[in-house]
């Protein structure tokens, strides 16, 4: 178990059951936040085993009766039913937290920020309060755990569902469709991955079956790698991201004066000029990789200033594990401050989703202070 520090104390003890992947749990207990060790992705049963253990463990660390159990929105986690079957035997409220307002909950824990915020949180996945598949957020957080999704990136077609996040090809192909292109997929495609699969992949996107949509800014990250052919099949994860900002950085280096502005946060109409990169040269796929990352920069600083004037705020926080991206974090912080806005980071929890239990603790904290439940705002 290791032990964290907060500048001072939260009058609410929760307990934290984490995320699915990464998993650790935590106990918020006055100004002490004791962390279970690492867990791993609850796909395995190993770990799912392991963080029951921890869960026992980190009660008897409590210093004063728990008043929450907080977990993921996602009811089929087992954290979820961890969390659910605690509080029953506990007799005390379980508190579901949305994925992102859990990551923008991390840095607000850490800096006891009680202000209402701007949050933008980035990652591959989370479950939204729509139903859908959430990752590219931009959020109002306020106090008493109020939030409301202001806006998103544009969601993006996943054929085949999760086999599209391990697959990035999969992605570039749903953007072909979608821009009435898709009698490219296979004469593009089917070199790497077959003539069977490539044309299995348009047929799903005509039909649009089993072809969920998501907003998460990991998927786009892939769609671009996807289309300038960094990456077809993932070994690892994020391994099309990495390659894509390791091609970013090069160029960006070797170009210090190069400028790339983008309107909007749909991002199709910029990924679909990436396509015919790969055929001009190496140099041409490292430029494209540094448009996609200053071009979401662009997008991403735009709207969540114009979020902090419509609502009359000073201060933006940043969550989500897309933010081990270097380009993505240090351009963005810097065109948020470079208008006057705060700029508020995790600390020692991390962007990841190793630390989202202190996001979930402490937003659940705030439910219970306010004696509310937990308002959302569905509409945006």
């Amino acid at each position: 178990m290791n032990l964290q520090t907060l500048p001072r104390a939260i009058p609410s003890t929760v307990l934290a059951c984490g995320a699915y992947l990464k998993n650790r749990a935590c106990l918020l207990d006055g100004d002490r936040v004791h962390w279970s060790a690492m867990h791993g992705d609850l796909g395995d049963a190993v770990a799912c085993a392991d963080l029951a253990d921890s869960i026992e463990t980190l009660l008897a660390l409590s210093g004063s009766p728990l008043q929450a159990v907080a977990h993921d929105l996602h009811p089929d986690f087992h954290s979820t039913q961890l969390a659910l079957a605690l509080a029953e035997r506990l007799g005390v409220p379980a508190v579901a937290v949305q994925h992102h307002h859990a990551h923008i909950g991390v840095a607000l824990a850490e800096h006891l920020t009680d202000a209402a915020v701007i949050g933008i949180a980035l990652d591959g996945v989370g479950l939204g309060s729509d139903g859908s598949a959430w990752g590219g957020e931009i959020l109002w957080v306020g106090e008493q755990a109020q939030w409301r999704r202001i806006d998103h990136l544009a969601p993006l077609a996943m054929p085949g569902g999760d086999a599209a996040a391990r697959e990035p090809w999969r992605l570039a192909a749903a953007l072909l469709q979608a821009a009435g292109r898709g009698e490219e997929i296979v004469a593009r495609f089917a070199p790497q991955v077959g003539a069977t699969a490539a044309g299995l992949v348009h047929t799903m996107l005509q039909r649009n079956l089993h072809c969920p949509r998501s907003s998460a800014a990991g998927r786009w990250f892939d769609a671009a790698a996807g289309a300038l052919g960094l990456s077809t099949k993932q070994s690892s994860e994020a391994q099309a991201a990495i390659a894509l900002e390791q091609a970013a950085s090069g160029w960006l280096d070797a170009n210090p004066s190069f400028q790339f502005d983008w309107p909007s946060l749909d991002l199709q109409p910029l990924v679909l000029q990436l396509f015919d990169l790969p055929a001009q040269g190496a140099d041409a796929v490292a430029r494209g990789a540094a448009m996609f990352h200053l071009g979401l920069v662009s997008a991403l600083a735009q709207r969540a200033i114009g979020a902090a004037a419509d609502n009359d705020l000073d201060t933006v926080v940043l969550g989500g594990g897309c933010f081990a991206n270097r380009i993505l974090l240090n351009r963005l912080r810097r065109e948020l401050q470079r208008v006057g806005l705060r700029v508020l980071e995790p600390a020692q929890a991390g962007y990841g989703d190793a630390g989202l239990a202190l996001g979930q603790a402490w937003v659940a904290a705030a439910t219970c202070a306010a004696g509310a439940q937990l308002s959302v705002d569905e509409q945006a």
